[in-house]
């Protein structure tokens, strides 16, 4: 136990987030009180770990406490700092006047923009929500900045797509998002009667000089080299074609997409080797100042500036932060890569956004990290030989940076696998040989370009680097489109169990945080969702609001509604490692569908009608006819038939209250059903804030 002696404080993090992903994890929310006790007996503990230091068991097991219980109040804490009013779940159109905040991530209805509003509707101010998404339909896209007045439907963030999916509502509040909604008609200029809040002005003027360089660098590039350029400057991924998105995703690249720890860390490395060479060059100033210092001193600056030009999204400001604590350690005369820097800065993203322990992002980034740290601590140091000719060191230096990044792709590849098979339910076959040829490209061409056009964009001289830039991305996609067409590039694989993912996270934070033989007691945990058996695969899915119901047959889900919540539909389809068939054709085979309903055939896999009619009624004699025909009846209108011998009818008001459903048949007319909402519990932002 000797050798763990120095290494009890990584698991402080651990435990910190311990205890907000319990936090996160009631169905309950505490009483408010719940927080600053927590805070208060989490510091009685760390003094009394203080006074108790010589007994080193007892100091470590009462500062792991303290950390779980400082991670569930802050969570709790945090929670009720940021909420704020939430739209209602089926509002009407309304009138919406504010300010364009910034252009987000395009949905599949079209543009999406990210409005603070002044007004919406007759809707008191203490129920405006402070920011809203909205979804337009035609005309012009206004800019960041710019005051707009448009018709509008806007609800509360949508509820999971399918009974314990990922709740994207959760995010939605922490963001202090409190509606998203689509617009009825085109935007239009609104004379502000004043002047927005100063603090959104500034945060408007930067996120419009982001836009303006976006603008510039599509204009720069074309369309389909620009728009992925764009969104690893500035983060603005409105322009990046369709396809060139599924072929990253299939290739396993799709990482590259969203400004996190690997741009931080070349953008960082990039300047950080720039300033150290110059000053190198330069001996008289290389005698009297520490290189290395100002060299990690300006770094930390350029990490700095490349947060606020990519918009600040809580992945960069995690991985900002952990590049903070990676050169603020050069600046005390620390190691800059090592298991206890990483340990700070995880501490440190967890203080500030303890929401984080629930986000993909956070999980997938500090496992590569930590495994790719603990994998630096046992790589075999190289012996450096005496009047080796250089043809042979060349030689031996390629092997080696060969094997190191073979090694390094493996194991970041392997520490992420679980977060992505759980949440995303892809596995991408030839992932680790994408991302190997396609990281030189990526780190020597494609991000310092980007990083020295984007510094000399606003002088007129950021083309010749923009070019080079973009010589780099129609590299990677060729890359990506050659991987995503192989054969078996990508494979659908089940969510496991609930319990699996947080095993296998303690799994692998153990193999890389303990030291010894003992380390690999951690694997089978590690390996939690891979072995562990696959839940059962229901029988049925039906939306949130009961409009689209997809069936499970063999290996394949039949939608009856392909072009409706199709997100949804796919999202399910993939959780239960079915493919999803998006045709008609193959849903007529089995159910007799028109334009509102959808009744089984006699060889259907799943004896389940659907009508999703809400205002018109359904023409004489189909309700009977669904009915008469179904062992289950799903209506999407809140009224059900006096007389129907189905076993289970779910109606509207089904939906309202338990969201999306999965259906289990256990037995001739006897059914389970799982509702989202009951898995979610009553907590602020599944109920939402609506005062009126």
């Amino acid at each position: 136990m000797g050798r763990q002696a120095e290494r009890w404080t990584l698991w402080t993090p651990v435990a910190f987030g311990s205890g907000a992903a319990l936090y996160f994890a009631l169905l309950r929310e505490p009483q408010s009180w719940v927080g600053l006790a927590g805070v208060a007996v989490a510091g009685a503990l760390l003094l009394g770990a203080s006074r108790w230091s010589q007994a080193r068991a007892l100091t470590a097991a009462l500062v792991l406490v303290a950390c779980a219980l400082g991670g569930f109040s802050m969570a709790k804490l945090r929670s009720d700092h940021v909420k704020a009013p939430i739209a209602p779940t089926d509002s009407r159109p309304e009138r919406l006047d504010g300010w364009v905040v910034d252009v987000i991530s395009p949905g599949q209805g079209g543009p999406r923009l990210m409005i603070a509003p002044a007004r919406i509707g007759d809707w008191p101010a203490a129920a405006t929500p402070i920011r809203v998404h909205v979804t337009l339909r035609g005309g012009y896209l206004p800019g960041p900045g710019e005051p707009i007045s448009l018709l509008a439907v806007i609800n509360a963030p949508p509820t999971p797509a399918s009974p314990g999916s990922y709740d994207f509502a959760r995010d939605s509040f922490f963001q202090s998002v409190g509606g998203v909604g689509f617009a009825l008609g085109p935007a239009q200029t609104w004379a502000a009667p004043v002047a927005a809040p100063w603090r959104l002005r500034v945060t408007m003027r930067i996120n419009a000089l982001r836009w303006e360089l976006t603008r510039r660098i599509v204009d720069t590039l074309g369309l389909r080299t620009g728009g992925l350029a764009a969104a690893m400057t500035t983060g603005h991924d409105a322009f990046i074609p369709r396809a060139e998105v599924d072929d990253l995703r299939a290739a396993g690249l799709a990482h590259i997409i969203s400004i996190s720890g690997l741009h931080m860390a070349i953008v960082g490395g990039f300047v950080f080797a720039i300033v150290r060479f110059g000053i190198a060059a330069w001996p008289w100033l290389a005698l009297r100042a520490s290189g290395k210092k100002i060299a990690a001193g300006l770094a930390l600056a350029a990490v700095a500036v490349y947060l606020v030009l990519s918009g600040s999204p809580p992945p960069a400001e995690r991985s900002a932060v952990t590049a903070a604590v990676a050169f603020g350690a050069i600046l005390v005369d620390r190691q800059a890569i090592s298991l206890h820097a990483l340990a700070l800065a995880a501490m440190g993203v967890l203080l500030l956004q303890p929401e984080a322990v629930t986000q993909p992002g956070f999980q997938m980034s500090f496992a590569a990290t930590a495994a790719l740290v603990a994998l630096a601590e046992v790589w075999p140091r190289p012996v450096k030989e005496i009047n080796t000719p250089w043809p042979i060191r060349i030689l031996q230096g390629f092997w080696t940076w060969t094997a190191a990044g073979a090694a390094a792709s493996f194991v970041a590849g392997t520490a992420t696998a679980p977060f992505a098979m759980q949440h995303f339910n892809r596995v991408s076959t030839w992932g680790l040989i994408s991302n190997m040829v396609t990281e030189p490209i990526s780190g020597f061409l494609m991000m310092p370009g980007l990083a020295v056009g984007a510094v000399l964009a606003p002088f007129g001289l950021g083309d010749w680097p923009l070019q080079v830039a973009g010589f780099a991305i129609d590299l990677l996609n060729r890359v990506a489109h050659i991987a995503a067409n192989a054969p078996y590039a990508l494979i659908i694989v089940a969510s496991g169990p609930a319990w699996t993912l947080p095993a296998a996270f303690l799994g692998l934070l153990w193999l890389c945080l303990w030291k010894g033989s003992l380390r690999w007691l951690g694997l089978p945990l590690a390996l939690a969702v891979n072995l562990a058996p696959k839940p059962a695969t229901p029988d049925a899915w039906a939306s949130a609001d009961g409009s689209a119901v997809a069936i499970h047959s063999a290996k394949t889900a039949v939608l009856f509604r392909p072009d409706v919540k199709l997100f949804g539909a796919e999202l399910w389809a993939r959780r239960r490692g079915l493919t999803p068939l998006e045709t008609e054709a193959a849903r007529d085979s089995a159910y007799a569908c028109d334009h509102w309903s959808c009744a089984p055939l006699p060889n259907a896999p799943v004896r389940i009608a659907a009508a999703w009619n809400v205002r018109r009624p359904l023409k004489d004699g189909r309700l009977g006819e669904l009915c008469n025909s179904a062992e289950v009846v799903i209506l999407r209108n809140d009224f059900a038939p006096e007389s129907c011998p189905a076993p289970l009818v779910l109606t509207g008001r089904d939906f309202q209250r338990g969201g999306a459903a999965e259906l289990y048949r256990e037995g001739p007319g006897r059914w389970r059903v799982i509702w989202a909402q009951d898995l979610r519990g009553r907590r602020p932002w599944t109920w939402g804030v609506d005062s009126r």
